[in-house]
C-alpha cells in the first residue's frame, strides 16, 4: 500500500506518520528528512543542493525530486510507503504519480488532515522542536516528559521563529493557494480522503487508523471535487484589473534556464530606467544583510530544510514596495508558478498597482542545453559568462570583480533537461494565466544578445 498524508503545518501529520507507518509496516518518507539525509551524507544530490545554498540560491524542485526518486529506488518490491506532507503542489503531484508508475506502484490514497486555520495558529504557538532530531512536541497537547528536553534523544527543545502568528498566517495563505489544485486533482481521480484533524491526538489517530484500514481493504469513501473545493478553492475570485488605481511600469520577464532572461532584464532596466529585481540577488541580499527575512530563511537552511514560498514572497513584496521601484520594475525569477503569480497579483493590489505586461523569452530546449553547457559563473558576484557567446576578457576571471569563474554542477546536459522539464510543467499554467489576463507578450529568444534585446524592447514599448 502507498499513501500520502498532507495538510497544513501544525495539522499533526508528523505526529501520526511514524505511528501509522510502524503499525502498517510502511516506509515513511518526509521530504525534510530526505533532504537532510542527502546533505548530511554528502550524496551527489546533497552536494548539489549544498552548492545552491552556499551560493544563496533556492534549491530547485528537480533536485529534491531526484532525492525522492533515489530513495524510492532502494525500496524492496513489497515495501509500502507513507509520504508525510508530500505532495504540496500540482507539479509535485504529477512527479509523484509518474514516479509511482515507473516503479510499478500506485498511490492508493491521499489523506488530507483537515484543521481550521485558527486552530493551526493556536497549535503552532505552543510547538516545541528538538534541535537534534527534529522531533515535535507541544506545551499543551503533547508535552515532553522532561520540560525542555526531547524524549527521544535528550537534546534541548526550542520554538521555531517561523511559528510566530503573523508568519503562520502568511504560510497558511500560501498553503491554500498551492494546495487547492492538489486536492481537486486527487478528488477527481477518486483518491482523496478528508479526515477531520481536530480533537485529541488519540481521537485523530483513531480516525486515521480507520481510513488507512479502509484503504487497505478497498472500502474507503473518497471525497468529491466539490468537497475538495470547499477546503481550498483553486482559482479564487476572477481577476478585475480595473480595480487597480495606479498602473505603473511593472514588468515580469519569463524564460527557461539559459534563455537569457537575466541579461535581457539588465538591458531593459538600463534602456527604460526601471529597477531590475532578480529574486536570486534579492535572496542573497537578505541573507548577507541578515535582515529579519534573511535570518528566517537562514533558520530553514541551518536545519537542512527548504526555504518555503511564503519567505520568498515576503522578500519580493518588501522589495517592490521600496522607493526606487515606485514607478516600475522588471521582475526576473518570480513568479515561477501559478500560485506565485496569484501572490504577485495580491501584492500589487495591496500597493494599488498592476502589471503592465509580461515578456516570455522563448528558446528551444536544444539551444538552452547548448548554452548552459558552456556557462561560467563568478563565485563572488554571480555574473554570468559563456565560453563561446560571452567569454571573459581574462580566462577564468570575472570582468566586473576579478572573482574566479566556475561551471555549476547542474550545467550538464542531463541535469539541464530535467530542469527544463520542471520549467515547462510549472510555467505552462503561468503563461495561460497571463495570456488570459491580456498581459503576455512572447518573443523569439534565439540569436545574438543585441537582436533579442531589440525584440524585447519593442515588445515592452507596446504596453508601457
Amino acid at each position: 500500500m502507498n499513501i500520502a498524508i498532507i495538510g497544513l503545518s501544525g495539522a499533526g501529520k508528523g505526529t501520526h506518520t511514524a505511528r501509522i507507518a510502524a503499525r502498517r509496516a510502511l516506509r515513511p518518507i518526509a521530504t525534510g528528512d530526505v533532504f537532510r539525509h542527502n546533505l548530511d551524507t554528502h550524496t551527489t544530490l546533497g552536494l548539489l543542493a549544498r552548492r545552491y545554498m552556499e551560493d544563496g540560491d533556492l534549491v530547485p524542485d528537480e533536485v529534491v525530486h531526484g532525492m525522492i526518486e533515489e530513495w524510492c529506488a532502494r525500496l524492496a518490491p513489497g515495501d509500502g510507503t507513507l509520504f508525510d506532507g508530500f505532495p504540496r503542489t500540482v507539479h509535485q503531484a504529477e512527479f509523484l504519480d509518474e514516479l509511482m508508475f515507473r516503479h510499478d506502484r500506485r498511490l492508493d490514497g491521499v489523506i488530507y488532515l483537515k484543521v481550521h486555520d485558527e486552530e493551526v495558529v493556536r497549535r503552532l504557538a505552543g510547538r516545541l522542536l528538538c534541535h537534534n532530531c527534529q522531533a515535535s512536541f507541544h506545551e499543551t497537547f503533547m508535552p515532553p516528559s522532561v520540560p525542555g528536553r526531547c524524549d527521544h534523544c535528550g537534546s534541548q527543545l526550542h520554538r521555531r521563529p517561523d511559528d510566530a502568528t503573523e508568519i503562520v498566517r502568511a504560510r497558511l495563505r500560501v498553503f491554500h493557494r498551492t494546495t487547492g489544485p492538489v486536492l481537486e486533482r486527487y478528488a477527481s481521480a477518486g483518491r482523496l480522503v478528508i479526515v477531520p484533524g481536530e480533537g485529541t491526538v488519540a481521537e485523530v489517530g483513531a480516525r486515521l487508523d480507520a481510513v488507512v484500514e479502509a484503504l487497505a481493504g478497498g472500502t474507503a469513501t473518497f471525497a468529491t471535487a466539490a468537497e475538495a473545493d470547499e477546503i481550498a478553492p483553486e482559482s479564487g475570485p476572477a481577476l478585475d484589473w480595473s480595480k487597480f488605481v495606479r498602473p505603473s511600469r511593472d514588468l515580469v520577464l519569463l524564460g527557461g534556464p539559459g534563455s537569457g532572461k537575466g541579461t535581457q532584464a539588465k538591458l531593459l532596466s538600463a534602456d527604460l530606467m526601471l529597477t531590475h529585481i532578480a529574486t536570486g540577488d534579492l535572496f542573497r541580499e537578505n541573507l548577507r544583510q541578515a535582515t529579519p527575512l534573511g535570518q528566517l530563511a537562514k533558520t530553514y537552511m541551518d536545519r537542512g530544510e527548504l526555504v518555503p514560498d511564503d519567505v520568498t514572497e515576503a522578500m519580493v513584496e518588501e522589495r517592490i514596495a521600496r522607493r526606487d521601484a515606485l514607478d516600475g520594475f522588471i521582475l526576473d525569477g518570480f513568479p515561477r508558478t501559478l500560485p506565485q503569480a496569484r501572490a504577485l497579483t495580491e501584492m500589487l493590489g495591496r500597493l494599488h498597482r498592476a502589471l503592465a505586461g509580461v515578456v516570455c523569452i522563448k528558446v528551444s530546449d536544444e539551444a538552452i542545453v547548448s548554452r548552459l553547457s558552456g556557462r561560467l559563473i563568478c563565485r563572488v558576484c554571480q555574473a554570468p559568462y559563456h565560453t563561446s557567446f560571452n567569454p571573459p576578457r581574462s580566462a577564468g576571471r570575472c570582468d566586473a570583480c576579478g572573482g574566479e569563474l566556475y561551471q555549476r554542477d547542474d550545467d550538464n546536459a542531463n541535469t539541464v533537461r530535467a530542469r527544463l522539464a520542471t520549467f515547462h510543467a510549472q510555467t505552462e499554467p503561468l503563461i495561460a494565466y497571463y495570456r488570459e489576463a491580456g498581459l503576455l507578450h512572447e518573443i523569439d529568444g534565439e540569436g545574438d544578445v543585441a537582436a533579442v534585446g531589440a525584440r524585447a524592447l519593442e515588445s515592452v514599448r507596446q504596453f508601457t
